[in-house]
């Protein structure tokens, strides 16, 4: 026991300042094997809580699911807390610092390659440290698809539910808009601009971006390098060349990227910089502009607000001027669940988890949240089974690829500096590389 102890503390030394108090609660709790509460009859009893970072179709899903197991487990009490995502680092760090939630989503739960262990996500090493539950032996855990455990394997282990996978690299558009103006849907580069430039002569704004919220004005920035690095190779190689310094964020590939994100914001609607994410549904229904890229898990949220007024068409974001590196949308493992060590009620954390996973649950679980399946199996909504030929083969986000390093400033972040450009910023694409390339090199 001390040993065990020991190694957590040396290895909680090494984490970040906020993964400190995360790693040694953790650690603490997997060494006295953590608590539960169950009834007299085995069944899962007392109060369950669960946090998750927000998203109005997923929020839903969730209640529903909450709702379904309280009707089964009628002596659990679930409280779910739903935190916006720039306040959910925070809020997790607190909450599992005071041992105050039973059920989690994770971040980031992949495998660090060498070249950036250094930055490995908090969530990753929390799991290192005896911070997180096992749940590699668990029976449900075989009805998931292998090749998406795989990809979230920590050490040959599993410690969270993948809910389901979302692809974030497409663009939702008014068929009624493309067709009353002739337009295709563009597999190209240059078939896009001609589309934003038509659009424009008939007085049609492009796009809806919801940029106050920071994250939905850098879609277009994964779609950007899900075309111009359309494999996972090609990822990779570049994550690995910017680590290792022999690629610079000024080189021409990567600026072309910012480029076209600046293109998409600057066709934007007025005062996007500070419209938020949940007003553009609203404002793709009433036909305020053409487009709006935008990830298949907000979907049932975009449907909901359109209802008949016009069909909805999504297509990959064409950054390539080849047609065939635009085939496919990149996406990744949707929200992970986990269970903390320090949860005060696993068995019914363990008992959620094991609901979830029922095949009419998780189904169900879908059709809200919008998510494509990480069951094998299971059938999908008109909508993702619309979109099959572009999800056919699996390719990972840029966002899924990328490991950020600690030690290099804001600009350097993505790293493709898209918070800089105009109308968020004040920056050309290549003084926001430049920014980039200079916060980058200042890491190392």
């Amino acid at each position: 026991m001390a040993t065990k102890k020991l190694r957590a503390r040396r290895l909680a030394q090494r984490l970040t300042a906020g993964a400190v108090a995360i790693a040694a609660v953790g650690a603490l709790a997997a060494c006295s094997g953590g608590t539960s509460s169950a009834s007299s009859d085995g069944a899962p009893s007392g109060k369950l809580q669960i946090l998750v970072s927000s998203a109005d179709a997923s929020d839903a899903a969730f209640r529903a699911i909450d709702a379904a197991f309280e009707k089964k487990y009628p002596k659990v009490d679930v409280v779910l807390s739903s935190v916006s995502n720039d306040n959910y680092p925070a809020t997790k760090s607190s909450r599992l610092t005071a041992g105050n939630v039973d059920l989690f989503v994770v971040k980031s739960m992949w495998e660090t390659p060498s070249y950036a262990k250094s930055s490995e996500s908090d969530d990753v090493r929390l799991a290192k440290a005896g911070g997180l539950v096992d749940l590699s032996k668990q029976p449900f855990m075989k009805d998931y698809t292998p090749t998406v455990l795989a990809a979230q394997s920590i050490g040959g282990k599993q410690y969270a539910v993948p809910t389901g996978v979302s692809y974030s690299t497409g663009v939702y558009y008014n068929k009624d808009i493309f067709a009353k103006y002739g337009l295709s849907v563009p597999t190209t580069w240059d078939e896009f601009t001609k589309v934003i430039a038509e659009l424009k002569s008939k007085g049609v704004t492009p796009f809806g971006i919801g940029g106050k919220d920071g994250w939905p004005a850098g879609l277009p920035m994964l779609g950007s390098v899900g075309s111009l690095y359309p494999s996972s190779s090609d990822k990779q190689a570049l994550a690995k060349s910017l680590w290792t310094n022999e690629a610079k964020l000024t080189d021409k590939l990567p600026v072309k990227v910012l480029d076209e994100t600046e293109t998409v914001l600057a066709n934007a609607q007025q005062g996007s910089a500070g419209a938020g994410y949940d007003s553009i549904p609203a404002g793709f229904a009433a036909s305020d502009f053409a487009m709006t890229p935008d990830g298949t898990w907000n979907e049932p949220t975009i449907a909901a607000a359109v209802g008949s007024k016009f069909d909805i068409g999504y297509f990959p974001f064409p950054g390539s001027d080849h047609a065939k590196d635009n085939a496919y949308l990149n996406g990744k493992i949707e929200l992970q669940l986990a269970v903390p060590t320090s949860s005060k009620n696993q068995t019914a954390a363990i008992a959620w988890l094991k609901f979830f996973s029922q095949a009419d649950n998780y189904k169900d679980f879908l059709r809200k949240s919008g998510f494509s399946s990480a069951q094998p199996g299971i059938s999908t909504s008109a909508f993702l089974k619309s979109i099959a030929q572009y999800t056919a083969k699996y390719q990972p986000a840029w966002d899924q690829i990328w490991v950020a390093n600690n030690k290099a400033g804001q600009d350097a972040v993505y790293p493709f500096n898209y918070p800089a450009l105009t109308p968020l910023g004040s920056s050309t694409p290549e003084q926001a590389a430049q920014a980039a390339q200079t916060a980058w090199a200042a890491a190392f």
